[in-house]
């Protein structure tokens, strides 16, 4: 087990990163197989998704194209449950199947929103896809058809997710040691 300090936090290793690609390749695959024939846009949610959706749409082997929205919705250690596009999509959403690429789902606030707002483009279908997801967190409920980790309600950091920008770039996932 590593330990790394961010800031005034402490974190000791969660998930290694060899588990966290195995269960990357194994969501691939499922889509893969749910999406052959479909053509989907992949639309990774910045900033916290880059590094997921670089590893997934290596792992995906029918026709895909990608893009990236970013959204705000955390504050420090917590979620604010509220969105603001910071940068919007250009790509023409009509009668395509889109799945939402995201790194972390806990309340589903942010992303029962961005379906919403998605939903006015006329897509042909909306598919959510998400690296980590807090079940005893979520607070309305969504059809979440590819999750690679169900996680307890933890601060985490790693992979691309962060604590105050910091930590991104650490190869496993790492969960706060209780002060």
């Amino acid at each position: 087990m590593s330990i790394v300090k961010i800031k005034d936090l402490t974190f000791k290793t969660f998930i290694p990163e060899a588990e966290i690609q195995q269960r990357v390749k194994a969501v691939a695959e499922k889509i893969n197989r749910d999406l052959d024939g479909k053509n989907p846009l992949l639309l990774a949610v910045l900033n916290g998704s880059f590094i997921f959706a670089a590893d997934l749409i290596r792992h995906i082997t029918i026709p895909c194209e990608i893009s990236f929205v970013k959204l705000a919705s955390y504050q420090g250690t917590t979620s604010t449950g509220e969105i603001k596009e910071v940068i919007g999509l250009n790509e023409d959403l009509a009668g395509r199947t889109v799945v939402i690429v995201e790194d972390i789902i806990d309340t589903g606030l942010t992303m029962k929103r961005m379906i919403e707002s998605l939903g006015t483009r006329n897509p042909a279908s909306i598919h959510i896809c998400s690296l980590l997801v807090k079940p005893d967190k979520l607070q309305v409920p969504l059809n979440i058809e590819y999750v690679a980790m169900e996680i307890p309600n933890d601060f985490i950091v790693g992979y691309g997710l962060d604590y105050d920008q910091q930590g991104r770039q650490l190869r496993d996932i790492y969960t706060v040691i209780d002060p």
